[in-house]
């Protein structure tokens, strides 16, 4: 009688099984503690079974190709709207109608370009979990908790780059580049959609800062004390970086690239200072006991 109670209550419980599954997953995901070896010995057991770092390499092939069909597919679905984003990004000069085409192929280019920097975008947040997902076996609890949390806010950060470069950038850029010296450019559809998506993706990337900054003085790459009293040879990097970036060679362009970098490194100076305290506070804590 017991037995035929207990697969009853088995019985019904399974949907509520089936939907706890995947938080009983991700918990055990989360709350798995590496084995703790110096990197000495487990450079040596590589050495010892090279097949070990096979299985990496081909656990690595698999979330590249994973990560790629997955950009594959946002392109295909951004290939739906791809005409609206190149009205969107031409409205600074009038419209997709502003563009000429003087090659055959040209205007092919620039649909296949903007389809692939939308389909990178929305593909970003899976890319980061693939790269999560690498990386989750070498990672303790709480590491693991800030790279998760870290894929969403490099996301926004990726966006608000892109937002930056459209709002602030190119109305301030085009007026200069498309009337200098009093000649007047009409924009083809290749060479204006690369340079618009070529300076957002740049802004974006840049807007990174602070995360790249956080994760090396989590790890103990960088003191937040070494970024402060570096922050002159920092400044220089940043104008070298932005002058790259910048698609003009008018100092205002380029301060408006340089602004918000500086903000950032400095931004990044304040979070390297907290992971600082909170990996110098883990140790101490180690170390007692």
């Amino acid at each position: 009688m017991r037995a035929l109670l207990r697969r009853w209550m088995h019985f019904l419980l399974a949907p509520v099984r089936w939907v706890t599954a995947p938080f009983r997953a991700i918990s055990r995901w989360i709350n798995y503690e590496p084995e703790d070896a110096p990197a000495g010995e487990v450079l040596a057991r590589t050495f010892e079974s090279p097949g070990v770092l096979i299985e990496h390499v081909e656990a690595l092939r698999g979330h590249l190709m994973r990560s790629a069909i997955a950009l594959v597919i946002t392109t295909g679905v951004s290939f739906v709207f791809a005409t609206q984003l190149i009205d969107y990004l031409a409205r600074p000069i009038g419209g997709i109608g502003a563009l000429q085409a003087i090659e055959v192929t040209e205007s092919v280019g620039a649909f296949m370009r903007v389809s692939l920097m939308s389909g990178f975008a929305l593909a970003l947040p899976y890319i980061g979990l693939e790269i999560f997902a690498f990386v989750n076996p070498g990672l303790r609890r709480r590491e693991r908790l800030i790279v998760l949390f870290s894929i969403p806010v490099a996301c926004l950060l990726f966006v608000a780059g892109l937002m930056f470069a459209y709002f602030i950038m190119l109305p301030t850029a085009l007026p200069f580049l498309l009337n200098f010296a009093g000649i007047t450019t009409v924009p083809r559809p290749s060479n204006y959609i690369r340079f618009v998506t070529g300076m957002m993706f740049w802004i974006g990337i840049s807007f990174q800062f602070p995360l790249v900054i956080y994760a090396m003085a989590a790890v103990g790459f960088v003191r937040a004390r070494a970024l402060w009293n570096g922050w002159r040879i920092a400044v220089v990097l940043i104008a070298i970086l932005a002058a790259a970036i910048t698609p003009t060679v008018d100092p205002i362009n380029m301060g408006l690239v340089m602004g918000p970098m500086i903000v950032l490194y400095f931004l990044g100076i304040g979070m390297a200072a907290f992971a600082e305290r909170s990996r110098d506070r883990r140790l101490r804590d180690a170390a007692s006991d």
